[in-house]
């Protein structure tokens, strides 16, 4: 059985070379390696022989996204858009700012 451990992308899961600075699916680039499994982060170095602290190298078949664990804990991006009114409102606040500097150019 093959135990070497493999790297994926955290951004998109796709599996990448150990020695990648980027990833070839997404284009991250790459600080640090974090296990997919306990979220532990380090120096690639470090998982040589798959996670340090809690032993994860068997993700799962090769090409296949990997599913992160959801404690992650970067901030997460809203999918929903704003709504209308703020839209709305940053058009009429540019709109006056604008207005008011055209009538001090003027003066």
């Amino acid at each position: 059985m093959n135990k070497k451990p493999r790297f994926f992308c955290d951004n998109c899961g796709y599996e990448v070379d150990r020695d990648a600075k980027a990833c070839a699916h997404c284009g991250r680039f790459f600080a640090s390696v974090r296990c997919p499994s306990c979220g532990y982060t380090s120096s690639e170095k470090a998982f040589s022989n798959g996670c340090p602290s809690c032993g994860y190298s068997a993700p799962p078949a090769a090409g296949q996204p990997v599913r992160l664990p959801e404690t992650d804990n970067r901030p997460q991006i809203p999918t929903h858009p704003l709504p209308l009114w703020v839209y709305l409102l940053s058009i009429c606040a540019f709109i006056a700012v604008c207005a008011v500097l055209v009538s001090k150019l003027l003066s």
